[in-house]
């Protein structure tokens, strides 16, 4: 299936119906006067979240969201029915913003969370509306109003506890596959990944958590270079970051260097979020190369550095344990709500 994480739509939401210009003419009825009813309203456009999909592929194919108009009102005080709302099912995750792509509107970060996009028109008033002592036979009848129309933005976020960063070729796929039920296209030249891919890492009974792995990055990627920054934003939801290093690369700390310089020009808060630091694909170095490198990457960014081998799997339970524990303590979702107090020495009262 193919990954689409970013669209425009059209929306229109419906018009309302027409007031009836309408006077009974009945026989025995002496004094007929208006009868005209209202119109119906214009049905709304809704987007709602669903965790039924997982990419914005169906937009690619239809852009346009039309809601149904009201029908006009009639004779004998008749209301014209309201038009059928319409709604729009996104990914949970999905980020609606303006045409500008700047002014967000929404964040459908739960399933079953909605949001309005374009409310329908009021139906217009029948000439019954606009009886008067003073007016016993109006003759006005409102025309419907038009419902609302704008054109807006999908950003598809993918909902995630931990992230996978490094440069291209880095094991990030290999890792992910090893530690998940995943199963990513993994070869030996850059760029493999070419959308980003989640799994389920299970450590244990209730012990769980979800892991994204993006496209690689390399320097320049905020400006456009590889295939760009533009996937940084599935890990934006994230509670931390394992950030993989080739433990066979020349320099270490330069390929830190680069992805660190790639999130903090990114922005959005990825720099400062707490960062774990692998050294990956360490049955490809000898054993004294491997602790040099490690010891040099520790000391240039202050932190301790885990060493893995996804192919021999390898050092990959403290990683994942690690990673556990910061997504249990540092994910929103996951903080208890407070607890009301409760004072029992004060007395009831009733509400005023």
């Amino acid at each position: 299936m193919k990954f689409l994480d970013r669209t425009k739509i059209y929306v229109k939401a419906g018009d309302g119906g027409n007031g009836a210009h309408s006077f009974r003419r009945e026989k025995y009825v002496e004094f007929g006067g208006p009868d005209g009813g209202d119109g119906g309203k214009g049905g709304h456009v809704i987007a709602r979240a669903t965790d039924d999909l997982n990419t914005l592929i169906d937009y690619r194919y239809q852009q346009h969201f039309k809601a149904q108009n009201g029908k006009g009102g009639q004779g004998r005080q008749k209301t014209g029915a309201g038009g059928d709302d319409i709604i729009v099912l996104v990914p949970t995750g999905t980020e609606i913003y303006e045409e500008d792509e700047d002014t967000l509107i929404a964040d459908l970060d739960k399933p079953g969370k909605e949001v309005l996009l374009a409310k329908g028109g009021n139906g217009g008033w029948g000439n019954l509306r606009f009886k008067t002592s003073t007016n016993q036979a109006p003759t006005r009848a409102n025309p419907g109003h038009p419902g609302e129309e704008r054109t807006v933005w999908l950003r598809l976020k993918l909902l995630a506890d931990a992230g996978l960063v490094g440069l291209p070729n880095a094991g990030k796929s290999t890792f992910l596959s090893v530690v998940s039920a995943a199963k990513p296209k993994i070869a030996d030249y850059p760029f493999t990944t070419l959308a980003p891919q989640l799994g389920v890492v299970r450590l244990g009974p209730g012990q769980s958590f979800v892991l994204a792995d993006i496209p690689g990055l390399i320097e320049g990627a905020h400006q456009g270079a590889g295939i760009g920054d533009r996937f940084l934003g599935h890990v934006e939801r994230c509670a931390v970051l394992i950030h993989l290093i080739d433990a066979g690369a020349e320099d270490v700390i330069e390929s830190h260097r680069v992805i660190r310089g790639e999130l903090e020009a990114y922005g959005h808060g990825l720099s400062e979020k707490p960062e774990i630091l692998v050294l990956s694909k360490s049955d490809t170095v000898a054993d004294e190369d491997l602790e040099e490198k490690r010891k040099a990457l520790e000391a240039h960014a202050g932190k301790d550095v885990h060493v893995i081998s996804a192919a021999t799997q390898s050092g990959l339970d403290p990683v994942l344990t690690k990673a556990l524990d910061a997504c249990e303590h540092l994910k929103p979702s996951q903080m208890k709500p407070e607890e009301p107090s409760t004072d029992e020495d004060e007395p009831w009262r009733p509400d005023l």
